[in-house]
Formats: structure tokens, C-alpha cells, sequence
């Protein structure tokens, strides 16, 4: 995190907005978190460039005796993303910051810092959710629009999305297990399963996820308001998109000069100049250089589904 300093922002003001900053961005940025990150170096363009070598098909044919076989050539997919800026800032005037209840400057540096979470967040939900093939509707169903109304997400529902993953030959995380991203509803639902377990009864040396809230075969759920919703595509109700995601399926490459955190600017009253001849504004903002780009369409499964009641 970085706070660029203007005119009359002191060093300890500085310290501060970047505090706010912080404890108001962590919570917020589960979907970053999942994704293969890529650093491009500074002064070296804006694109990273994502390479996997293809598997071979086993060589089953018995060598004769003396002779070279023809042998294989290698296969590479690349993936290109190249990052784009994102930003927002507020206007306070010195009235209100004179006048106002709470400290007005520094309220907006935390508004900033929430609104840059979310805004990563969902640039990188977005691209996951649209950018993933694998498409299983609940119940049953072979559209979104034919979902039934009473269709929630069960862990049949899972079973059959973690057989998905493991035909396609995706790897789970580091840990063993798949991720899920799941609202609070779809939360509830699972829930009520007998087959779930809760983080209560874990293992006390398995360590916990920020946001998880249980498992169910073999995948960790993590739950976060920020998933998509889609009241439009049937007419039984609002359908709920939960992602089961494995290794390395989506990428988020960052500038090396500032990663996927957003660079705070604050300038202060009367540091326009003679833009600002009273010294009536001041701004709060905030910008970021990102990107997220799907690596395997085939490493997750996207489930469109009712919550209950």
C-alpha cells in the first residue's frame, strides 16, 4: 500500500490513511486471492504472457529394435492479459471538513480503500464467472432457464462437480482440496446437509481460510456476498452462480511497481495552487494497474442454482 503525498499531507496523516485503507480492503478481496499471480517487471510493457506445456498421449507402440522413432512434438498454449488502470476519487470542500461530525478526509480515505476492494474483486469475479465452460445447472437441468424453483446447491450437486474436475484432470490447491465461492444463502442451504462439515469440527492442526466456513467432498467453502446473481434468466426465481475452482485456472498479472494494490492519493487543501485559490478542496482517491484472464476454462465449474426460502 502507498500513500503519494501532496502540499500539506504530513508523514503522520500519511501513516494513517494507509491504516484505514488496510482494514477496510482485507476482508473484501476473496477472489483475488485464488488466482495465479504474475509480476511484470517495471519498465517492461503492460502484458504478461501465461505458458503452459500440453501433455503428451502415452507412447504405447513398442520401439523396434535399431530404428529411431518419429517422436513427439511439444505443444504450448499461451494466454496474453495485459493490465488495465482503475480508479475513483471524492471531492471534499473545506466547509464540510470544517463542519462535519466526523473527520471527513479521513472517512473518505476508508470509503476509497472499500471501494477499491470491491472493485478487484469484482473485476476478477467477473472474468472468472464468464470466462468458465463448465457449466452444470441444478436439479437436474440442462438451462439456466429450466431450473426449478426448489433447485438448491446439494452436495449431490458438488459430487458431480468435483467428478468434472477430477475427469479434466485439474489439481486441486496446494492444500488437497478444491475452493468454492459461495453467498451467505447458498451457505445456508449446504448447511443443512448431512453431509457437511463444519470449521468447528476440523482437525485443530488443519489450517483455516480466511472466510471458510466448512467442507464437503474434497472442496473448502469460502464464503463472500461479492458472487453473482441473475434475476433475468428464469422465471421461477433469482438463480445463484457458485464457482468450484482448481489449480491454477484463472491468472492476475500485476505491474511490479505496485502489485493489485491500489495507490492511494490524497491531496490536501490548497495544494491545487492557483486552481484552487481559497483552498476550498481537497480529494481522496485511488487508483490500480490489474488485469485477470481465464488460463483453463476447464479447471473450474460454474453452478447456476436456487436458495432456498
Amino acid at each position: 500500500m502507498s500513500v503519494q503525498t501532496y502540499a500539506n499531507t504530513p508523514a503522520e496523516q500519511k501513516a494513517f490513511y494507509d491504516r484505514v485503507l488496510l482494514e477496510r480492503m482485507t476482508p473484501n478481496l476473496v477472489w483475488l486471492k485464488y488466482g495465479q499471480r504474475r509480476t511484470i517487471p517495471q519498465n517492461e510493457g503492460d502484458t504478461a504472457v501465461f505458458r503452459r506445456f500440453e501433455c503428451l498421449q502415452p507412447a504405447t507402440e513398442a520401439l523396434t529394435e535399431g530404428t529411431t522413432p518419429a517422436g513427439t512434438n511439444l505443444t504450448v498454449s499461451r494466454v496474453e492479459a495485459a493490465v488495465e488502470q482503475y480508479g475513483d476519487y471524492v471531492t471534499i470542500s473545506d466547509k464540510l471538513n470544517e463542519t462535519g461530525v466526523d473527520p471527513v478526509l479521513a472517512e473518505a480515505a476508508g470509503v476509497m480503500g472499500e471501494q477499491a476492494a470491491l472493485t478487484v474483486d469484482t473485476l476478477v469475479r467477473d472474468a472468472v464467472v464468464n470466462g468458465c465452460t463448465n457449466r452444470q445447472y441444478a436439479g437436474g437441468a440442462n438451462t439456466a432457464d429450466a431450473i426449478a424453483a426448489g433447485a438448491v446447491l446439494t452436495s449431490d450437486e458438488i459430487k458431480k462437480a468435483v467428478r468434472c474436475l477430477r475427469k479434466n484432470n485439474v489439481k486441486p490447491m496446494a492444500d488437497g482440496y478444491y475452493v468454492a465461492i459461495v453467498d451467505p444463502e447458498t451457505a445456508f442451504d449446504l448447511q443443512s446437509d448431512t453431509l457437511w462439515q463444519d470449521i468447528s469440527k476440523y482437525n485443530g492442526g488443519d489450517a483455516i481460510m480466511k472466510g471458510e466456513i466448512g467442507r464437503l467432498h474434497g472442496v473448502r467453502f469460502v464464503q463472500s456476498s461479492n458472487v453473482v446473481t441473475d434475476a433475468e434468466s428464469n422465471s421461477a426465481g433469482t438463480l445463484h452462480e457458485t464457482m468450484i475452482l482448481g489449480r491454477e485456472a484463472y491468472g492476475v498479472p500485476e505491474l511490479e511497481a505496485s502489485g493489485c494494490r491500489p495507490h492511494v492519493i490524497i491531496k490536501n487543501f490548497g495544494s491545487a495552487g492557483s486552481a484552487d485559490p481559497l483552498n476550498q478542496r481537497a480529494t481522496a482517491g485511488w487508483k490500480v494497474s490489474m488485469a485477470c484472464v481465464v488460463l483453463n476454462p476447464l479447471g473450474m465449474v460454474r453452478i447456476s442454482h436456487m436458495v432456498s426460502e
